[in-house]
């Protein structure tokens, strides 16, 4: 039933990343991190996924896509540009090393308001509801063994590492059921603007 379903334009299913990008500079030296990691570590997935710090992450139709798209405009439309410092390492035992996000309110802000205002849009049935990540982080590696976790966060623990960026938007990424490559839909500003102008641009 599902590859049925999956064949008809509309009702193909997505896996959907919201997140926050740094800027090129320190997106190179994230990425350096990564590949250090990678082949000290002996593991793949430090490599392939992107210095981003997710958002919300979420599976849904194809057909929702643009209802979705509208709502994380309007979200975006009254939200203003923030600092993001990152600074060492933390880990989620006994499976993910990642870079701290130090200054985490602004970003728990922006994924409350996410979720206040489409959860209801992203849950695509009981058993598929999206998850909003309240404790920001950048990750590193993540799905480690435990020989590398314990090796890894041994070295890493000590390690240094600082970096900020200014987050003026949030980009939606998503990719086709199964598959491992995120393409870009959307990048959706940050501009600060007053509620009573949002639905005037929204409804005008």
């Amino acid at each position: 039933m599902e590859t049925i379903i999956n064949t008809i334009p509309g009702y193909r299913m997505y896996e959907y990343l919201l997140v926050l990008s740094p800027h090129e500079e320190l997106w190179n030296r994230i990425m350096k991190v990564k590949d250090d990691f990678a082949s000290t570590y002996k593991t793949e997935f430090a490599k392939k996924g992107k210095p981003y710090i997710t958002l919300a992450i979420f599976t849904q139709y194809a057909m929702m896509e643009e209802r979705i798209v509208n709502r994380l405009k309007t979200v975006a439309m009254g939200f203003p540009p923030f600092k993001v410092e990152l600074k060492d390492f933390g880990s989620f035992p006994s499976h993910t090393i990642y870079i701290n996000v130090t200054s985490k309110l602004p970003v728990q802000n922006l994924v409350k308001e996410i979720r206040t205002d489409g959860q209801r849009l992203m849950k695509l049935n009981d058993d598929n509801k999206p998850h909003f990540i309240m404790e920001p982080h950048l990750t590193i590696a993540r799905k480690l063994k435990p020989w590398q976790y314990e090796k890894g966060w041994l070295e890493y623990s000590n390690k240094h590492f600082t970096g900020r960026f200014i987050a003026d938007g949030m980009t939606l990424l998503r990719r086709p059921e199964g598959e491992m490559k995120y393409q870009a839909v959307q990048r959706f500003e940050f501009q600060n603007l007053p509620v009573t102008t949002k639905q005037g641009e929204l409804f005008g």
